[in-house]
């Protein structure tokens, strides 16, 4: 599938060969950007789940199993070393280091959203090949012992910027999860919140994103993709897509059809499945002046 990209120059070729013909605006895309949305979601939440050294789990672990608390901790009572690790950790992502990342997990690892060891190596190694600016910045919210196993809440914020063509590429992405270490290894992570952002070109679309982070089975949910600087005169073309998230929609790409949007944003309705899980919700939005897609995760729970 073409690469979402790189159709840049042709779009705004056809914005200004088309100004005046707005009402038949519509063009299909592949959502790919090299990889689906999914796929690059997947790749930017995996090292977000290491923020702890085997060592120190250990340690920490042995003073938990005497005391068998499981009263949830905060980051100003968290063992000095734990904080350095998590640092550590951080460091690892940044220099690209995957045999490095993937010594922090279980052979035996699940995660919430389908996904095992060989997978998650796999993915970060597409990811740092085709994205090698990104950097990694771990916060510890909460950590806490059950026995002798170790559960810890941390938000990562990941945030790169690129040259494409001679056209900057940025983004942002914000996730929040969980993990649970057992025997001095990630054994189960589940990621909790997530938002991410890209952007490519000279004037991108600024958009905010109104999505709730979670709805009950069946529910009815408001998304909305605002623009939040004024359009004037310009064409603004978009699309919003729903995925669920599992091992599958990863590596199959979505296509999305693109449609003049008459304000400056999308508005939708959505309703929940009828079976708890995660879906993703993303928005593309294009201008003359550049791309923007936001994909936010929403929790459908019973």
């Amino acid at each position: 599938m073409r690469n979402f990209l790189n159709l840049m120059p042709s779009v705004s070729q056809y914005f200004a060969s088309r100004r005046d013909k707005k009402a038949d605006l519509a063009m299909v895309f592949g959502l790919n950007c090299g990889e689906s949305i999914a796929q690059m979601l997947l790749c930017l939440a995996l090292v977000s789940a290491g923020v702890l050294h085997p060592t120190a789990v250990g340690a920490i672990g042995a003073e938990a199993a005497s005391e068998r608390s499981t009263i949830a901790q905060t980051p100003a009572n968290a063992p000095a070393e734990f904080a350095k690790l998590l640092t550590e950790m951080d460091a690892a992502a940044n220099r690209r280091d995957v045999k490095a990342v993937m010594e922090f997990y279980s052979q035996n690892f699940t995660h919430s959203d389908g996904l095992n060891s060989t997978i998650m190596a796999k993915a970060l190694t597409q990811l740092w090949e085709r994205y090698p600016s990104l950097n990694y910045r771990t916060e510890l919210k909460s950590w806490k012992t059950e026995g002798s196993a170790i559960v810890a809440e941390t938000v990562t914020t990941i945030i790169g910027t690129q040259k494409k063509d001679g056209i900057d590429l940025n983004f942002k992405s914000t996730i929040g999860s969980q993990q649970r270490w057992e025997s001095n290894k990630i054994v189960k992570q589940e990621i909790l919140a997530e938002q991410t952002q890209l952007s490519y070109g000279k004037n991108p679309p600024v958009v905010q994103v109104n999505l709730p982070e979670q709805v009950k089975v069946g529910q009815e949910y408001h998304f909305d993709a605002i623009v939040r600087e004024p359009i004037g005169n310009d064409i603004l073309i978009g699309s919003v897509v729903e995925e669920p998230v599992t091992e599958k929609t990863f590596f199959n790409p979505s296509a999305v059809e693109l449609e003049l949007l008459n304000s400056g944003g999308i508005f939708k309705v959505g309703k929940a499945p009828a079976t708890p899980n995660n879906r993703w919700v993303s928005a593309v939005l294009m201008r003359q002046g550049g791309i923007t897609t936001v994909s936010v995760r929403l929790r459908v729970v019973q």
